[in-house]
């Protein structure tokens, strides 16, 4: 068996948690939240969910 093992100087950003970041600050950097799933036609005509 060998006794290497993998060093990196920098831990992956998946490991590391985000920077707080305050809700005006998300809503100027990404715009309104949207739907998942855009309304059709009609339903945008007639406001229908």
């Amino acid at each position: 068996m060998s006794s290497l093992s993998f060093r990196s100087s920098r831990p992956d950003s998946w490991v590391s948690p985000r920077p707080y970041s305050d809700a005006s600050l998300r809503l100027r950097k990404h715009g309104p939240i949207r739907p998942m799933e855009e309304p059709g036609l009609l339903a945008r005509l007639f406001g229908l969910r």
